[in-house]
C-alpha cells in the first residue's frame, strides 16, 4: 500500500516537471513562428523573432506563476 502523503508529493513533482516542459515548448513555438514571420516578410533584422520570444516568455512566466499558485492552494 502507498502512503497518501508520498502520493501527493509525487503528484506535486510531476506537476512541476510538466510546468518546465510547457514553458520550454511555449518559448520554442514563439521562436519558431517568429523565424517564419521574419522569413515571410524578409526582414533585415529579426524583429518578429525577438518580439515573439519575449511575448512567449512573458506568457510562460505568467502561466508558471498561475500554476504554482494553484498547486500551493491545493496543498495547503
Amino acid at each position: 500500500m502507498t502512503n497518501p502523503d508520498k502520493k501527493k508529493q509525487l503528484n506535486k513533482y510531476l506537476q512541476l516537471t510538466s510546468i518546465a516542459f510547457q514553458m520550454g515548448i511555449t518559448i520554442y513555438l514563439g521562436a519558431y513562428f517568429g523565424k517564419k514571420l521574419d522569413a515571410y516578410f524578409m526582414t533585415e533584422k529579426k524583429y518578429f523573432t525577438i518580439i515573439l520570444v519575449l511575448l512567449s516568455l512573458v506568457i510562460s512566466l505568467w502561466s508558471v506563476l498561475a500554476q504554482l499558485k494553484k498547486i500551493n492552494e491545493k496543498n495547503d
